[in-house]
């Protein structure tokens, strides 16, 4: 474990700002949006400092911020980002070109509630309606996570190719002030090769992007981004074990918390991780057999993980922070999915809870728990507050 500066009051968007600082991207297209404004904030203060040495570009809209992303990847050069909510969705359609252009962009998204009615409060929503455009997605817990994983997300988008998500839930994490280890920059230049792809934008090497193409063609390029995305769940955890290494931090890509003979488990990710932890703490206190397995790595899917985490429970209780209209919630939907047709046959509840940014408590969580156990799983997400 390599020393490391003694820790400082960070946020979650500060955090983020920081973990790009030493990441050391060069081109930084950014459109302000609450929560994510503190971000861009940050950035630009480190640049009048001196201490970032990266060409800060406002456009328009956040749909130019991801025109101006892709072919600053695609010329071989680091590119970040950073949106929130609508400017997410005012994204989509180029969220597809970044990944088909196999164009390894970093982008930080405060998770907060989609459009209409109007409101500002953590949802996943809108990260989660972005799940098949072939982005990577991880979801933090803390700042410290968030910090740790913009690192990290570069590393494994760099080695596949593919862009990458990181999301955090807003104010739970990107207003929530906490001690944050901030590595040296040594420690991240060490952990973090420079971005020199072999194929990019060179009038001394012409190559071109975004030709049309045959069916076939087309058909073989989607493989490629498949069999990219396969690489994903190892890759990931490799980062993050090297990570351990550098700084004695760990994240995992799946992780079991006090799942060691527990019966029943919870299933969420991102902020309500932490409040899962405290209620299974106080259950495990109380005798019951409980457990937490949250999910950081939501695409690709970490199927076999989940598989191994969830082997021998009886019930799981799946929270999500969403909702798919005519679905219920993602991560519930998922997690069925996933363990369908397998030897992991454990009860599923889905619970929306959270949805809309509602305060989900350690008691609330118990009270979930208590009354799981006396109803048969449903493969409807059930609403709860």
């Amino acid at each position: 474990m390599t020393s490391q500066d003694k820790p400082i009051l960070l946020n979650g968007n500060q955090a983020i700002a920081w973990g790009a600082r030493l990441a050391r991207p060069k081109v930084v297209p950014v459109y302000p949006i609450t929560p994510q404004t503190p971000v861009l904030e940050q950035l630009t203060e480190f640049q009048a400092q001196g201490t970032f040495d990266a060409e800060i570009v406002l456009p328009e809209s956040e749909h130019s911020v991801m025109s101006a992303c892709i072919p600053a990847s695609l010329v071989g050069v680091r590119v970040f980002t950073a949106t929130a909510s609508q400017g997410l969705l005012l994204m989509h359609e180029l969220l597809h070109y970044a990944s088909g252009a196999r164009a390894p962009i970093v982008m930080a998204n405060v998770n907060r509630t989609v459009a209409s009615p109007w409101a500002f409060w953590p949802d996943q929503t809108d990260s989660l309606a972005q799940r098949d455009t072939g982005w990577i997605q991880y979801y933090v817990e803390s700042a410290q996570e968030a910090l740790d994983t913009v690192i990290q997300a570069y590393r494994v988008a760099e080695e596949v190719l593919v862009p990458t998500m990181v999301n955090l839930d807003a104010f739970y994490v990107s207003h929530a002030v906490e001690p944050v280890q901030v590595p040296s920059q040594a420690l991240v230049d060490a952990y973090l090769p420079a971005f020199a792809p072999l194929h990019r934008l060179d009038t001394e090497n012409v190559e071109s992007w975004g030709n049309v193409v045959t069916q076939d063609m087309f058909y073989r390029h989607r493989q490629a981004l498949d069999e990219a995305m396969a690489l994903v769940p190892e890759l990931a955890e490799q980062a993050d074990q090297e990570w351990l290494k550098r700084t004695g931090r760990s994240h995992g890509v799946v992780e079991r918390y006090r799942c060691d003979g527990a019966s029943t488990v919870i299933v969420t990710m991102g902020s309500m991780c932490g409040t899962a932890r405290d209620a299974v703490d106080s259950m495990r206190a109380a005798g019951m057999s409980v457990g937490l397995v949250k999910v950081r790595l939501f695409r690709p899917l970490p199927t076999a993980a989940l598989r191994e985490a969830l082997t021998g429970i009886e019930e799981v209780i799946v929270l999500d922070r969403n909702y798919s209209p005519g679905l219920g919630g993602v991560l519930h939907q998922e997690l069925r999915a996933a363990l369908y047709g397998t030897s992991v046959t454990p009860r599923i509840h889905g619970l929306l809870a959270g949805v809309g940014g509602v305060n989900v408590s350690v008691d609330k969580i118990i009270e979930f728990v208590n009354q799981a156990g006396m109803h048969e799983a449903q493969p409807e997400s059930l609403w709860v507050r």
